[in-house]
């Protein structure tokens, strides 16, 4: 399997030294593929080893689809962006994925709202993806720990100060925290929901390792 491939989301924590990041769609073939993925190729990109500095990237869906391969259109997509789409099976939303989180990266506010009411204080960590980016354009990367006490200490800071501005920093609109669901649709809508994606992903990818894209 790949370095991007499931088998890295399998690895234990070491006294806290994983940071887990789980993006949450409904059945868990199109939008949070697509956005786990991306999240791990931009990492790859940045980092050169997904693995390094501790950060984790997983997925499932409210109505996963257990074991389901990714939809075509989805890979294909990834693909066009250079992301691996390889080795994916669906999984359904669990309580233990949510209790691991560290950060919840949900596609809609609905699926926020059922992530957080599953309790486990899942309320300060879990965010729709337009949101948290939203949040981190906000935060002066001066005001994060420094690389050199580790990524995972800057990601758990860069949380907590999302949340902290949670209330002060509202949507523009009601639609504008929404990656909305592109199932049964035409390969066009699939890489217009991969563009937005990926361009919500660009600035958490940077907060997080302090590396800017290579365009």
């Amino acid at each position: 399997m790949s370095p991007e491939g499931r088998g890295i989301a399998g690895l234990p924590d070491a006294a806290g030294s994983t940071f887990r990041i789980l993006h949450v769609s409904t059945g868990n073939v199109c939008r949070s593929p697509i956005t786990e993925r991306l999240t791990r190729h931009a990492l790859a990109d940045r980092l050169g080893d997904p693995l390094t500095g501790g950060l984790v990237v997983e997925s499932a869906g409210t109505w996963g689809h257990e074991g389901a391969p990714m939809e075509a259109h989805a890979a294909t997509v990834l693909g066009e962006f250079g992301a691996d789409a390889s080795g994916f099976a669906g999984r359904e939303l669990l309580d233990e994925h949510v209790i691991r989180a560290d950060l919840v990266l949900t596609a809609t506010r609905d699926h926020r709202a059922q992530v957080i009411s599953m309790g486990h204080s899942a309320g300060l960590r879990t965010f729709t993806l337009k949101e948290f980016t939203r949040l981190v354009r906000a935060i002066d990367p001066a005001t994060l720990p420094p690389l050199d006490q580790g990524m995972v200490e800057r990601a758990r800071a860069l949380v907590r100060a999302a949340a902290a501005l949670r209330g002060w920093l509202l949507a523009p609109d009601v639609d504008a925290d929404e990656v909305h669901d592109p199932y049964g649709a035409p390969i066009s809508l699939f890489r217009s929901i991969g563009g937005e994606i990926n361009a919500a992903l660009d600035p958490v990818v940077t907060a997080l390792t302090g590396v800017g894209a290579r365009y």
